[in-house]
């Protein structure tokens, strides 16, 4: 199957067609719910997941990010479901990061400001690749001190004889900016209902995936994870059922993929 191209067709479909263990890294977030209609198109989950632990290889990661409907005053809980299927396929539960959107659209209801959705890491087997973001300590050079709570609810101290580094990885909880010329620059983006921030794909494309990996997008709606994978120096392969969707996601690409074959 051609690379570096947005398919036209069904992704469980599409995704038979690649080899077993052939992509490094799974970007995706998968219609949530009933939150939009997407055209009228649905997926069928446990397919999906099936084929994604297929396709995706050792140390392999996908990136799943997904929110719940509420109904009736409760939560769905498809998110969760989703995880756990996950992992009754083998896949590991690496990480559950939060996406935070610091621009949320407020409602009126009796529950706090929905202000997040979950970002699910799963790997097949220990990750091959991570590439963390980093931030500088505020007290970098001091010794470390402090006590840790151990197994039988006692407390030790801490290792005195070292001091706090210059950096440490960031937090699991990512914030961004959403909605018109924030997620995205691209105008013609924002006829699909529902886009990726830019920064928060390529964020996770650099932390899990090294330069010329393949990257998969099953649902690629207005073409985010293409563009920053080839932004990034990413292969990809994409699907998108929606004919008016995929017209979206190339007119994002096709600009990007004709400069890189002047250059």
């Amino acid at each position: 199957m051609k690379g570096n191209k947005i398919h036209n067709m069904d992704c469980v479909e599409g995704m038979k067609l690649l080899d077993n263990e052939s992509v490094d890294l799974v970007v995706t977030s998968p219609p949530y719910d009933n939150l939009r209609t997407y055209n009228g198109f649905k997926f069928d989950f446990e397919s999906t997941a099936k084929e994604l632990y297929r396709v995706i290889k050792q140390g392999g990661v996908i990136a799943w990010i997904v929110g719940d409907q509420t109904k009736n005053g409760s939560e769905s809980g498809t998110s969760f479901r989703q995880a756990l299927y996950f992992k009754e396929l083998g896949l590991n539960l690496h990480d559950t990061m939060i996406y935070a959107k610091e621009n949320y659209v407020p409602l009126t209801h009796n529950r706090y400001e929905q202000q997040f959705e979950y970002m699910f890491i799963l790997s097949k087997g220990k990750p091959k690749t991570f590439n963390p973001f980093k931030r500088a300590n505020k007290h970098y050079g001091a010794l470390t001190k402090g006590t840790l709570r151990e197994l039988d609810g006692g407390l030790r101290a801490k290792n005195t004889k070292g001091s706090v580094k210059k950096e440490s990885i960031k937090p699991n909880i990512w914030w961004y900016s959403i909605g018109k010329s924030k997620s995205s620059k691209d105008n013609v983006a924002y006829q699909h209902p529902a886009i990726f921030p830019e920064q928060l794909v390529s964020d996770h494309i650099v932390s899990w995936s090294n330069e010329n990996d393949l990257i998969l997008d099953p649902f690629m709606g207005s073409g985010t994870t293409a563009k920053m994978c080839l932004l990034l120096n990413r292969n990809f392969i994409g699907f998108e059922i929606s004919k008016e969707y995929c017209a979206i996601a190339n007119k994002r690409i096709d600009v990007l993929q004709r400069q890189q074959k002047l250059f």
